[in-house]
Formats: structure tokens, sequence, C-alpha cells
């Protein structure tokens, strides 16, 4: 009976705790499913920034440039040649005075022509032999003791004897090696003794009294590259400028390149041949141009572009380059003044992909 009468009070209750309760739950529930969605956006946003691509910048603006171009060059010797002998065989002799001046024709080395002098002194006693005969035919033809044709017969051997003296002579100059003007001997590749081959090279020469320059320049500039004109030269690290003197250009312009050779002669200047030397061409008085570093272009087959953010995305553009200097570089179209060129970063910028701007920095510092 007791058990009964409780009933309808355990349903009033539980009806009271759901009544009150239920909206409370429903009320947390649904914040919480809220504030999951609003950390989920902010976690997109947040890997939306991280995303960015960190780059430095410099603004584009007009410098002052002279049009002089800096170009590379090597010296080299008025005359160099490698020393190496026409024929293969031993050498007996060897005159190498390494690092001394020797005149043109010093005999360097020898190779062993024992067979070849034999083969001489044997063509030469049968020449005395021959001329003899001939002369005795000759008395004979005088007073008809003999026909013409055994007489022709004798001038034939002797001339014959004459030009195997004469050959044989060659095969032996050609075991010699001599110097083949006067000039500065390099070092010994080889020993006395050795067995040597036209690819072997003894020891090179060098004329070091009229040094020469080989450079390379745009063909835009051919024309201010003229025989006769001068061209500012810097070999030494010390920064001095030598006046060189244009002798000669290649006819021929490089189909890779399109780059022109010229070699100009640096006088009486004391540079082993070899050196590094930066030339300078004067193309033309000073002009107003936008300059960027040489490290934010990016070459490619047919042209090069650079890097400029818009709207904070990275926009690769096309350009058009003009003066070369040593860490920067003209550009004469792709890029206006403002614009806002990618210095560091390159590497990792992708077109229309956002970019995040670290620094802006100047021309100068952007250099380094």
């Amino acid at each position: 009976m007791n058990r009964n009468l409780s009933r309808p009070n355990f349903f009033r209750r539980s009806f009271l705790v759901n009544t009150i309760f239920s909206p409370l739950i429903l009320t947390f529930f649904c914040t919480f499913i809220l504030s999951c969605g609003e950390k989920k956006d902010k976690f997109k946003q947040d890997k939306g920034k991280s995303d960015a691509t960190v780059v430095d910048v410099i603004i584009a603006a007009r410098e002052s440039v002279s049009d002089k171009v800096e170009v590379n060059g090597t010296v080299v010797a008025n005359e160099f040649a490698e020393l190496r002998p026409e024929v293969s065989g031993l050498l007996t002799y060897l005159n190498v005075p390494e690092g001394k001046t020797i005149q043109k024709g010093t005999v360097i080395a020898r190779i062993n022509n024992a067979d070849l002098t034999a083969q001489l002194e044997k063509s030469k006693v049968m020449l005395d032999m021959a001329i003899k005969t001939e002369e005795r035919l000759a008395k004979l033809i005088a007073v008809n003791g003999v026909n013409q044709a055994d007489y022709d017969l004798a001038i034939n051997t002797s001339n014959s004897y004459r030009a195997d003296i004469v050959y044989q002579q060659a095969l032996i100059d050609k075991t010699i090696v001599r110097a083949p003007f006067t000039g500065i001997v390099g070092l010994r590749k080889v020993s006395e003794g050795t067995y040597v081959s036209p690819t072997t090279v003894i020891s090179s020469m060098q004329q070091l009294n009229n040094l020469r320059i080989d450079f390379t320049v745009p063909e835009v500039y051919q024309s201010f590259v003229t025989k006769g004109g001068t061209v500012d030269v810097v070999i030494d690290q010390k920064g001095t400028v030598q006046k060189a003197t244009v002798i000669a250009t290649e006819p021929q312009i490089n189909q890779s390149t399109r780059n022109i050779t010229v070699r100009a002669s640096l006088g009486g200047a004391s540079f082993n041949p070899g050196s590094f030397a930066k030339v300078y061409l004067n193309a033309g008085a000073q002009k107003s141009s936008i300059l960027i570093p040489t490290n934010c272009i990016i070459p490619e087959s047919r042209n090069k572009k650079a890097v400029v953010v818009k709207g904070g995305k990275a926009s690769f553009v096309t350009i058009e380059t003009g003066v070369r200097k040593a860490d920067f570089v003209e550009v004469t179209k792709g890029i206006n003044v403002g614009d806002s060129v990618v210095v560091s970063g390159v590497l990792f910028a992708r077109p229309d992909a956002p970019v995040k701007v670290r620094a802006v920095k100047n021309l100068n510092t952007s250099a380094e």
C-alpha cells in the first residue's frame, strides 16, 4: 500500500528534474558545439597565415646608373706553346731550364734516332758512288763511248739519293724538339729515358713581354668596342685600374650566349697568364634606371623573371635587363617604380600564393 502511494511522488520529482535541467543541458551542448566551431575556424585562419611565404622586398625606384659595362676577362700570354715531340720514341736528351728564358731554336729534347742516322749515312755513301758513276759516264758520252740512256739513268740515280738524304734528314729533325720562340720555359713534365709520343707534353713555353686580355661583351655593346679603343682593367686585389688597348675582335658572335670575344693588349704589365680580370667598358653617359639585385632574378630558357608582391600574393613578371653590375642589374621592362620586388625567399615563392613581407630593405643592403 505504501509502495503504490510513493509512485506518484517519484514521477512528480522526475518530471520536475526533466523540466528544469533539460534546457540547461541543451544550452550547454549548443555552447560546446559553437565553441568547437570557432576554434576550428580560428585554427584554419592560423594555418592559412602560417602557409604564407615570408619574404623581404625592396621598393623599386630609379637610381643613377653609369652605363659602364662590367665583364670578366682572362690574362693570356703573347705567345704560348706546349712542347711535344712529333714522333714516338725514347728520350735520349732533355734540356728544360724551368722558369728561365731561352732563345728560339734552342734544343730542348732529342728522341733516339740511331736508325735514321745510319740510313742517312748509307744514303750519303750511295750518293758519292752515284756521283762518280755520273762523272765517268759524262766523259764517255762526250766521245760517244756510252749511249744517252745509261747517262740519264746515272743522273736519275744521283738525284734519287739526294732526295733520300733530304727525306731522312727531315725525319731526323722531327726527333728534335726545339724552342718555337724566345720565352720562359715552364715546368718539366717528363724525365730523360721516358718513352714519349706526340700526345706527351714535355713542358710549355710562354712569352710574357706583351700580355693580352681576352673578354666577352654582349652583342648590344659591340659598337663600343673598336680596334684601337681603350678599356679599363682591374686585375690585382688592390683595385688598380690599368688601360688596355683593343687590338682585335672575333668576327663571329657566339650563337649560344650572343656575346662577342674581344682581345686587348696590356702592354708591359707584369701579371701571370690565366689571371682573372675585371674589364670595364664605357658604353655611354649616366642615366636614371630601375636597379634590382642580381640574386632576385629567375633565369629561364627564353627570358628572365622576378617576383613582385601584389595584393599580398606573389606575382611572377617577365623582365628585360640592361646594364649588369657586380651585384645589381638594370631593368628596362617589366618592373615599375613603386613595385615591391622580392629579394629574399624567391625560391620559396609560388605564383599567386600568399606571401608575408618581413622587412623592406634598401638596394644596398639587399645585395649583401
